[in-house]
């Protein structure tokens, strides 16, 4: 059956003027999930996995670090923007009274304010909201519908749209799609199984890729 491996980017530029940068340190981390990955056997010999990530920065070169790890032609990237992360920093600004306003926020604050926006948010059941997991959900299950049987697909994309998409799965509430937000580690990998039942969650969160290498843990 086909395998879906989502891959959240590597850490990102929290507060500097670009947010989307993937950061030194991130390009670290996707090269650990592209090697881990490679571990697996996703791209063994006549077996090239079908790989996708949004179109942000960050997603994008964690997409192409992993492509160089795999051996895979980056020409082969595709681009779907369903896989785009919400904006965050947009969520928190708002809720802080306008453009900015998160700026001097450190990132345990930063995550204090987004939690309880996304409850707002997801709680309010906003076409916003709806709009955006169902259409994570969508591409989900378009890149396994895609993705040939015995074979795998890699999706680079972010922590809020993983969380979403779990969380639609297992049928979770805004505490329990906020909490799977909360913990989410860069460049871990969330596997996903598509079968005749359909999509089933097999692992979340998964980076064991990073044990005895504390310093790769972040979660920005």
């Amino acid at each position: 059956m086909p395998v879906v491996h989502l891959v959240r980017h590597g850490q990102a530029s929290f507060g500097t003027d670009n947010y989307d940068l993937l950061s030194p340190l991130g390009g670290v981390q996707a090269s650990a999930a592209g090697r881990e990955l490679a571990r697996r056997g996703v791209s063994a010999p006549m077996r090239t996995p079908v790989m996708v990530s949004g179109s942000l920065q960050r997603q994008r070169r964690t997409a192409e670090i992993i492509a160089g790890e795999l051996g895979v032609d980056g020409a082969r990237l595709l681009t779907d923007e369903r896989w785009n992360e919400f904006d965050a920093h947009a969520l928190v600004d708002s809720r802080l009274g306008g453009a900015g306003a998160s700026g001097g926020l450190t990132s345990q604050e930063f995550q204090v304010e987004l939690d309880a926006e996304m409850r707002a948010w997801i709680d309010g059941a906003s076409t916003s909201w709806v709009e955006f997991s169902g259409g994570a959900l969508e591409a989900l299950r378009d890149i396994a519908a895609r993705t040939p049987k015995g074979s795998d697909a890699i999706v680079a994309t972010s922590a809020g749209v993983t969380a979403a998409v779990v969380g639609e799965l297992l049928g979770l509430d805004a505490h329990g799609v906020i909490a799977l937000n909360r913990v989410s580690v860069n460049a871990s990998i969330t596997t996903v199984i598509s079968g005749s039942r359909g999509l089933s969650l097999l692992t979340f969160n998964d980076h064991a890729h990073f044990i005895g290498e504390g310093d790769l843990l972040t979660n920005r």
